[in-house]
């Protein structure tokens, strides 16, 4: 079972992360989860997520249907648009489905095995990828877990995926950008796409989920792809 790192920072779009997981999950991976305490409030803020760093348990971020209110985001994203008929639900086909396993990290946590180049893992996410974060990994600094298994990926010349979303842009963060990608990072801004015509949140938010998965090699029929009968 291939180990993938998911991040999740203080930035907006924590819905991606919580999609990406599921994905991640469902497709039958290991994901290493790791929040920071931003990525955390921003959990809350815009899914009602109560996420305890100090005793975590999956049900946080990854409540069973009961337990989501009707009108939350998190209940549109599990309805897609009855009229969807281009976007697959499914990750993958039921005979290619396996359940993953989830261990979480506590972001002050160097002790954890993804703070060592050798814990073998197939790529980082960090989605989304606030500015904080985007400047210490372009800057060498390792504070807290997330910024050293990302320095470790950069060094072990792992896939190391970060998923900014932020607007306007400074200069600062432009090159913050352009440096950790001229250093291999694949930086993968949280911009939907309106080319498949998208019907509701869900069609945005696995658009960009899917071209994470992309990047990752992860098979999915999350989204039609240009050329096919579009």
């Amino acid at each position: 079972m291939k180990n993938f790192v998911l991040a999740i920072t203080g930035a907006s779009g924590s819905v991606y992360a919580v999609r990406l997981l599921d994905v991640l999950l469902y497709a039958g991976y290991h994901v290493q989860l790791t929040i920071s305490p931003a990525g955390a409030q921003v959990l809350k803020h815009e899914l009602g997520l109560n996420v305890d760093l100090n005793a975590f348990a999956s049900h946080q971020i990854l409540p069973d249907d009961s337990e989501v209110s009707e009108d939350s985001v998190l209940s549109r994203l599990r309805r897609p648009h009855p009229q969807s008929e281009h976007v697959v639900s499914s990750v993958l086909s039921e005979s290619e489905t396996n359940v993953g396993k989830l261990t979480y990290h506590h972001y002050q946590d160097f002790s954890a095995g993804i703070a060592s180049g050798s814990f073998l893992t197939a790529g980082m996410v960090i989605c989304p990828c606030s500015m904080g974060t985007l400047g210490s990994l372009a800057n060498g600094m390792s504070q807290n877990l997330i910024h050293r298994a990302a320095d470790v990926h950069l060094k072990e010349r792992r896939k190391l995926i970060v998923v900014p979303r932020e607007t306007p842009l400074s200069s600062i963060q432009l090159e913050n950008m352009k440096r950790l990608s001229d250093n291999g990072v694949i930086v993968l801004p949280a911009m939907p796409g309106f080319y498949h015509n998208p019907l509701s949140l869900h069609d945005l938010v696995d658009f960009v989920v899917a071209r994470i998965c992309d990047q990752l090699g992860i098979k999915h029929e999350m989204t039609k792809r240009w050329g096919n009968d579009l």
